[in-house]
């Protein structure tokens, strides 16, 4: 098949959603498929080139931060990108969308005008965000996302928490499939602590992710501030609008000698950081899925986590994680603290988490979007 990918963000640009993109397209390829992915120029990125065999084609759009895209950014996607597509319409057999919004209008146009099926999968705040302006309870927006959804040949959600919110939020009867994020362990070179600038006898907590609202990292520096001052340190892994903002907490809590704010690291420093932490803590409000959560597993970190999101299709308590309510940073500092002085039970939880991580081996996930295309494209052809 003659795949094309539509993501307003692609590596280096953007989040998971992006990353689980690049995933999808270079196995898509592996397995015999040509692939195009249109997303949006950063700053020094190259128009077009090919990465790992994926045709990846860059258009103008702005975008300034490679962490987050601007508003400006995200509505000049669309338009942008139709000028790019709009004479490619017969060079493709399929579309696969990701991201409702802002990406969603560019595949039902070339839907539409090219008679191609459009594959749309939706990764969670493109539906639902409890921090901010939501798709949701906008007007306007909604009825956008239930006029791509229902125009849409299949409806992907990364997680059953996401399927629940389009049933829950939006005018949707068809089926949402399932399918997780794809994950392929990152090869890393091991450093110890001391390269890293570590103490050997601290208890290290580690946490990664744009420094956004709706990840919680003000409710998980509270909960710090609970923790003991002894011996217990946090790092932060990720840069992103919310860093004056956090900085200033923890100046506030007293625990600027007790948190590191690391910023971006490359994949090779995240991991060394990684697998020198004695625990995982994601403190989000919301979570689509959390690929973060499948790179703790990868080196067999203990996780402590909300209870909210996709992440739940795959923690389950006591076994490889504790859960917490969001939004709780007692009940956050009290999960932690359980967790750190249980030793045996971290190092089940450890392995627990290494072995669950073969459930998203990438050509597995890549089949499954396979299957869908190939289904629909039969039956057009029927």
């Amino acid at each position: 098949m003659k795949i094309l990918v539509l993501n307003y963000e692609y590596p280096p640009l953007g989040g998971g959603g992006g990353v689980a993109t690049r995933k999808c397209a270079e196995g898509w390829v592996s397995l015999g498929h040509e692939v195009t992915v249109l997303t949006s120029k950063g700053s020094g990125l190259p128009s077009e080139r090919v990465e790992s065999g994926v045709r990846v084609i860059r258009v103008p759009v702005m975008r300034r931060a490679q962490a987050t895209a601007s508003m400006l950014s995200m509505a000049l996607y669309n338009p942008v990108g139709w000028l790019y597509l709009k004479s490619k319409k017969k060079q493709f057999d399929v579309i696969s969308t990701h991201f409702s919004i802002p990406t969603g209008p560019l595949g039902w146009w070339m839907a539409k005008h090219g008679n191609m099926p459009n594959i749309l999968t939706v990764y969670g705040a493109d539906i639902y965000d409890p921090t901010r302006f939501s798709p949701k309870d906008n007007f306007l927006l909604k009825r956008i996302n239930e006029h791509l959804l229902n125009s849409a040949a299949a409806v992907v959600a990364e997680s059953s928490d996401i399927r629940n919110n389009v049933y829950r939020y939006y005018d949707f009867s068809r089926e949402v499939k399932v399918i997780p994020l794809p994950y392929s362990p990152i090869d890393f070179s091991p450093a110890t602590r001391e390269k890293l600038g570590l103490v050997s006898n601290k208890r290290y907590l580690v946490s990664v992710g744009r420094l956004v609202k709706r990840k919680g990292f003000s409710q998980l520096l509270q909960a710090m501030a609970l923790l003991p001052e002894n011996d217990v340190e946090l790092l932060i892994v990720g840069e992103g609008p919310e860093r004056e903002t956090l900085l200033t907490k923890a100046k506030k809590l007293g625990l600027m000698d007790r948190v590191k704010f690391l910023g971006y690291q490359s994949n090779e420093k995240k991991f060394q950081y990684l697998a020198n932490a004695d625990l995982y803590v994601l403190s989000s409000f919301h979570e689509g899925f959390g690929i973060v959560l499948q790179e703790a597993m990868q080196v067999g970190l203990p996780i402590v986590s909300t209870n909210v999101g996709g992440q739940t299709d795959f923690l389950e308590e006591g076994r490889n994680a504790f859960l917490v309510p969001p939004r709780d940073p007692e009940s956050l500092a009290k999960a932690i603290m359980k967790l750190l002085s249980n030793n045996s039970l971290r190092t089940a939880m450890a392995d627990n988490n290494r072995n669950d991580l073969n459930q998203f081996e990438t050509e597995t996930v890549c089949k499954k979007y396979l299957a869908i295309f190939r289904e629909i494209l039969d039956g057009r052809e029927s």
